[in-house]
């Protein structure tokens, strides 16, 4: 469709709906020349979901480090019983029965969270050490599963034929585990090996037996995405040209594969590592993971569960805590996801 002809001058013009106009024009020359990487940053920053979600998380992790700074603002920490400790006897926390004073489960000036009934150990401490405990090590274990699952996923989609064939059959029978049930089965007997049945579980030894078993039975959902992805990438022309020019199948991975799959694995990491946290959670909560006195996000629901009758308020600020970070995870996992790809709508 056109606009009538205007003449000016003895010239004319016509002017067609739709045609770029000159901002359309200078934005396109600023887009042109700049990298994938580039361009995904530019559609990442317009996103005000992903990067204030970005921002929360990273405060997570922050906070997680400066744990050990952090409680020293209100001078608590997570394993002074501050409910039983004579040295406090002229600050009680408790009352007559073990539940905490004040209002909010003891919210007051030295304990900005509350106590715990019976102890009187300080929340806010607890938290904040159980913070630094669970996402560091969720961050290790899924490090370990990124890595382990795009090494094998490589290996079974570039190669293919019997290599293929026996990574899927041990994929599966990695798969016929129920992974935290076998966790619950297996650690009293790796207990009953390494560990005295008189002495306590050292923590350190929780910590590796949570870890390898996580990583082992964790592994092979990233392995069958980044093998399905390398299967349809093996046949593409830049990978055939690549073989006839005579490079060799370490480079072609390394150069040609392995850089199409960012994508995919950046993605499933940001969806790995909530989910990690949450089995990590549920291994405390089921007293198969962290024990007292180690700080974990599980353990401090496991705590709250026995006193959500005395009182409810222990539970709060750890379930708000663990609420919006798994959140925030998920909605920047689902903006890495539409930054990567150049179809999305968003």
């Amino acid at each position: 469709m056109t606009s009538p002809i205007d003449i000016e001058g003895g010239g004319a013009s016509v002017v067609v709906d739709g045609a770029p106009g000159p901002e359309t024009k200078t934005e396109a020359v600023k887009l042109a020349g700049r990298s994938p990487g580039q361009l995904m940053w530019l559609r990442f920053k317009r996103d005000r979901t992903g990067v204030i979600c970005a921002v929360v998380v990273i405060g997570y992790f922050v906070v997680a480090l400066l744990a050990p700074l952090l409680v020293k603002l209100p001078g608590t920490d997570p394993y002074t019983l501050y409910g039983q400790d004579p040295t406090y006897a002229d600050q009680p926390v408790l009352d007559e029965f073990g539940l905490p004073l004040g209002y909010l489960g003891g919210v007051s000036g030295d304990h900005w969270f509350g106590v715990e009934p019976q102890y009187g150990r300080d929340l806010y401490a607890m938290l904040l050490y159980g913070m630094r405990t669970s996402l560091y090590m969720a961050l290790g274990i899924t490090v370990l599963i990124m890595v382990t699952g795009v090494v094998i996923g490589l290996i079974g989609g570039y190669f293919g034929g019997r290599t293929d064939y026996w990574i899927g059959r041990g994929t599966d029978f990695f798969l016929s585990f129920p992974q935290q049930l076998f966790f619950i089965a297996f650690m009293p007997v790796v207990t009953s090996f390494f560990v005295d049945p008189r002495d306590e579980t050292p923590t350190y030894f929780r910590a590796l037996a949570m870890l390898i078993v996580l990583w082992l039975l964790g592994w092979m959902g990233m392995a069958r995405l980044v093998r399905s992805t390398v299967l349809s990438l093996r046949e593409r022309e830049f990978v055939e040209a690549a073989k006839v020019s005579g490079a060799s199948p370490w480079r072609i991975v390394r150069k040609e594969i392995l850089p199409n799959v960012v994508t995919p694995i950046l993605v499933q990491f940001t969806y790995q590592l909530p989910s990690t946290i949450l089995s990590i959670a549920f291994l405390s909560f089921a007293g198969v993971g962290f024990v007292e006195p180690t700080p974990d996000w599980g353990r401090l629901f496991a705590a709250g569960a026995r006193y959500a009758e005395q009182d409810p308020a222990f539970m709060f600020f750890p379930g708000v805590a663990l609420v919006i970070f798994v959140l925030c995870f998920n909605l920047l996992g689902d903006s890495v996801r539409d930054a990567f790809d150049p179809k999305s709508g968003r």
